[in-house]
């Protein structure tokens, strides 16, 4: 059984139980209530449909093809300094796995409120069926839920939490974060070696245990999407982040010079990576972790699974050898667990917890 010490980065002092918003939707109401508008929607800038960038694009199959792996290698380089997100592309896990695990996420939100709040977040924990990082009364809140989970390493697996409905759903999670665990190995590689490390090896090597941690989201529709949020403004903590949007409404959005640009689904069950505040520090900023956030629509719901790859318990985090710039670091080193507080202290809002990371000149 977990003790409160293995568990203890993910603790959320304070978290507050909010009403669902799967069951507010269901009582079509004509306006949110109060504290799910927000009113920077109206002021903030998001780029225009007469120009349309799109985040770049990798292919997998190319990285690891000796006579294409330089060139695509570059590319994944490029993206992640300039962009911090990018798609990947034929990246050899099954579309039959891929069509399951959205299946059963599908069903699992589908099932009456009674039997899903049987895996409800406990008080303080940000782990189970809620919402995310609620911690005041007056907080404006997202219009989502969500389900969030600790996949590996396996002794972190809090079972209570685990749905037996539909009865597919625990083997199908396994083997999918499985999967995408290789995914991950592949890209942190690639990652080292563009960054001129030493060892290829040491951001799979570096940390004793890697810990695996999904949120599966659930975006009902909502009667006003232009007054609300699904998803505040923030960047993610780990070294990575691979997305699964499980239908094609658009939703996802990226900060891109000072401008909201929407980031568009391919087809064929591609992936959207990102890179997290965890790679930003270990890089010493030349893969910077970037502000995103999620819109909804008026008629359709929206769901995705977000998988999040990042240091265990006892992980010091600093710029990797090799990584000076001029000679120099840009970020502290740090206890994970002290970053993950700063993290979780700022209430999924931006990247202000970072400027306490970073070296002051």
């Amino acid at each position: 059984m977990e003790s409160e010490t293995e568990r203890k980065t993910l603790r959320v002092e304070g978290a507050l139980s909010v009403d669902n918003v799967q069951a507010l939707a269901s009582m079509k109401m004509e306006e949110i209530p109060n504290r799910y508008v927000r009113p920077e929607i109206d002021v903030e800038p998001t780029i225009g449909d007469d120009v349309q960038p799109e985040i770049p694009t990798v292919d997998l199959s190319r990285l690891l093809d000796e006579r294409s792996s330089e060139e695509e290698s570059e590319k994944l380089h490029l993206a992640c300094e300039e962009w911090g997100f990018f798609h990947l592309i034929n990246h050899g896990v099954s579309g039959e796995l891929i069509e399951k695990m959205k299946l059963d996420l599908i069903e699992f939100f589908k099932q009456p409120l009674e039997v899903k709040m049987r895996h409800s977040q406990l008080s303080g924990d940000i782990e189970g069926y809620g919402q995310v990082c609620v911690v005041s009364d007056e907080q404006k809140l997202d219009w989502a839920d969500m389900f969030f989970l600790h996949v590996r390493p396996v002794s972190v697996r809090s079972i209570r939490f685990w749905s037996t409905q539909p009865p597919s759903f625990r083997e199908t999670l396994d083997q999918y974060t499985m999967q995408l665990r290789k995914i991950a190995d592949i890209i942190l590689r690639a990652m080292a070696k563009n960054l001129g490390v030493v060892d290829p090896d040491i951001l799979i090597n570096k940390f004793k245990e890697r810990v695996q941690s999904v949120r599966m989201n659930y975006y009902p529709p909502c009667p006003q999407p232009d007054k609300a949020l699904g998803l505040s403004p923030h960047s993610d903590i780990g070294t990575l982040t691979i997305l699964l949007q499980v239908n094609e409404v658009q939703g996802l959005q990226i900060m891109k010079d000072s401008l909201w640009v929407p980031v568009t689904p391919l087809a064929n069950d591609s992936f959207v990576i990102n890179v997290g505040d965890t790679m930003e520090i270990l890089s010493n900023g030349r893969y910077k972790s970037i502000n995103h956030r999620s819109m909804v629509d008026r008629a359709k719901e929206r769901l995705s699974i977000a998988t999040f790859e990042g240091p265990g318990e006892g992980a010091c985090i600093g710029p990797l050898p090799g990584t000076e710039r001029d000679g120099e670091v840009h970020y502290k080193t740090m206890d994970y667990v002290e970053i993950v507080k700063l993290y979780l202290s700022a209430k999924l809002d931006g990247k202000g917890h970072m400027e306490f990371i970073m070296m002051k000149n």
